[in-house]
């Protein structure tokens, strides 16, 4: 059964200051007009929660690679990894507060700490991994968390060019000496590397209220 969510529902009697005489009808019907009965659904929820992710994500991966190409212009790909270090966590918390939610990328394989898969994660994380492994398609999905007000945007993030080759790519022929001394230097503890086009890094994992899904519908 479907459930049937209303925001907000409000009958409202006006009664003129000081006396039993109701408000003219006008007033009435204007204040109608302006409280509009929201009617929406969870299925509704989970589809808009699903776009809305996919606009985040990509607005933050425009925002990622814009600034990693102009730090690699003017600093060259070692410099750019200091940047990246640095720089990466900030854009996404601005990416984050401009649509009130929670963004972070995990990834099994990850090169900051930072980004080690939560335990709520880990089940979507092996689930993209068995679909990449296979040459199953991995879709973008909704999860619910903490009874259902918040709801979790996955979505597989992909080696998708030769230039995320020059960090990520194999020691031995894809990533220069400079680049991974500065690598080893940064992230000592690095398990980025060593993949070849179209291997999983990871996912996007955004997390979204319920009621911001709701005030956009």
């Amino acid at each position: 059964m479907k459930k049937i969510f209303y925001f907000p529902f409000l009958f409202i009697i006006f009664f003129a200051c000081g006396t039993n005489e109701r408000v003219s009808k006008d007033v009435f019907e204007e204040v109608n007009r302006s409280m509009e009965i929201k009617k929406v659904n969870e299925a509704d929820v989970l589809n808009k929660a699903l776009e809305w992710g996919d606009e985040i994500s990509q607005a933050a991966q425009e925002q990622l690679i814009s600034a990693l190409q102009n730090a690699i212009s003017e600093k060259g790909i070692p410099g750019a990894i200091e940047f990246c270090q640095v720089e990466a966590f900030p854009i996404l918390k601005e990416v984050g507060d401009k649509y009130n939610v929670e963004i972070r990328r995990a990834s099994n394989a990850y090169r900051n700490p930072e980004d080690k898969p939560r335990d709520y994660e880990e089940m979507i994380l092996d689930a993209f991994e068995y679909n990449t492994e296979n040459d199953l398609p991995s879709e973008a999905n909704i999860q619910r968390l903490e009874g259902g007000e918040v709801l979790l945007f996955a979505k597989a993030i992909k080696i998708p060019n030769a230039l995320c080759l020059n960090c990520h790519g194999n020691p031995n022929s894809d990533i220069n000496a400079e680049t991974l001394s500065k690598l080893d230097e940064l992230y000592p503890e690095d398990k980025a590397r060593g993949h070849q086009l179209g291997d999983l890094r990871g996912m996007w994992s955004i997390r979204i209220p319920k009621k911001e899904v709701i005030k956009r519908m």
